[in-house]
């Protein structure tokens, strides 16, 4: 399709997954030399760490507007998200805002644009754990509903859309935009051989991150976490970068790690992406780590009863193990028992998700009616709709 006009493009990060996913989204509009995107950081996250290293190391644009939003309860970060996103909206007027993942910033910012009459477009649409006690999962499910372009990672993630009843012409399969930026920095992060900084050789060693309320949150939960580490320090070395809500809660609690844990601050994504590279395996509750380990062929046991990225488990090498510790060791000790696997990547996680998502962007234009593209631009999708681009 010709693109005659320019598509003024609001793109929102608010968080460290955040971060990772618009970095190439924002490439690929710039070079299409189609569409204006303008970068608003919410500031959901804003320590250094989680924040101003991934703006370095990705080469991502300074944002246009900060909204300084910081932290609090989930109603008081959505709304104060809200608050200060909706006069932007009124003096930008864009054509288009693209949110990306799950997190507060993501539901505020497509709420807001939606009541102004602003076509959301969602990055990561259609993922689904069915577990509503996941704050996360409210997110994806509202802004699922009001988005007008739906971009997904997996078949399983436009199966979940379309028994919601979404229309087909609105979802694309799209690929994991994080892969994207993986592959980008893959050999960059190798070469920086983290893992040596603590004291550690590379394929010897468990990685692990913890930060989900349910897992951080209560005192006990937290505490035998940390006598599982020390069992499976008794195996291999661990090494904890510590999320600062995990860290918060073992000041505040004034926890002491078991002997020989090695803790350290969060560290940037080229070092993180190195240390996980290199690890014989790696334990987590989050989303994007299970992604990132599934591409890098690295054996991840996800710490939650559920995940909202099965295509991990069926293609990749992921295993969803719970929080019973004995069931968490019995897994571990079968990961250092047995050797690689295979690597299967997912279809379409090859790195080139950002530029199909911005030429959907450059080529579906025009503001209608809140949640829903305009009728024109409804039958153009129709007459587009693809499962792969």
């Amino acid at each position: 399709m010709d693109i005659t006009t320019m598509r003024k493009i609001i793109v929102v990060a608010g968080a460290r997954p955040n971060f990772i996913k618009i970095a190439p989204l924002m490439t690929a509009l710039a070079e299409l030399r189609a569409c204006t995107p303008l970068l608003v950081h919410t500031g959901q996250h804003y320590d250094a760490g989680m924040s101003e290293v991934f703006f370095q190391e990705l080469q991502i644009p300074r944002p246009l507007y900060t909204l300084g939003v910081g932290s609090g309860s989930h109603g008081e970060q959505t709304a104060r998200v809200m608050l200060a996103f909706e006069p932007l909206l009124q003096h930008e007027r864009p054509d288009w805002v693209v949110v990306v993942g799950d997190v507060n910033s993501t539901l505020a910012c497509a709420l807001t644009a939606a009541k102004q009459g602003v076509p959301v477009a969602h990055v990561e649409a259609g993922l689904r754990s069915f577990d509503r006690t996941m704050p996360e999962e409210i997110n994806r499910q509202l802004t699922d509903a009001l988005s007008a372009l739906l971009f997904t990672p997996s078949e399983d993630a436009n199966t979940h859309l379309h028994r919601e009843g979404i229309a087909a012409a609105k979802i694309h399969l799209v690929g994991n935009i994080m892969i994207d930026t993986l592959r980008r920095y893959e050999m960059a992060a190798r070469a920086r051989q983290t893992c040596q900084r603590y004291d550690l050789a590379a394929g010897s060693y468990a990685l692990v991150t913890l930060h989900r309320p349910s897992n951080v949150d209560e005192r006990e939960t937290l505490q035998a976490f940390l006598h599982l580490l020390a069992r499976i320090h008794e195996r291999t070395p661990v090494l904890f970068p510590a999320h600062p809500r995990t860290q918060a809660r073992l000041q505040a609690w004034g926890m002491t790690l078991p002997k020989g844990l090695r803790l350290c601050a969060p560290v940037g994504y080229l070092d993180f992406l190195s240390l996980m590279a290199d690890a014989r395996l790696v334990l987590t509750d989050s989303g994007g780590v299970q992604e990132e380990t599934t591409a890098l062929g690295v054996q991840c046991l996800t710490l939650r009863d559920t995940t909202e990225r099965p295509v991990t488990v069926t293609c990749g090498t992921n295993r969803v193990v719970g929080t019973e510790p004995c069931r968490i060791l019995t897994a571990v000790n079968q990961v250092l028992a047995a050797g690689p696997i295979p690597k299967r990547l997912p279809p379409l996680w090859d790195g080139q998700t950002a530029p199909r998502i911005a030429r959907l962007l450059a080529e579906v234009g025009g503001v209608g009616e809140a949640g829903a593209p305009p009728r024109e631009v409804a039958a153009q999708l129709e007459s587009n709709s693809l499962q792969h681009i």
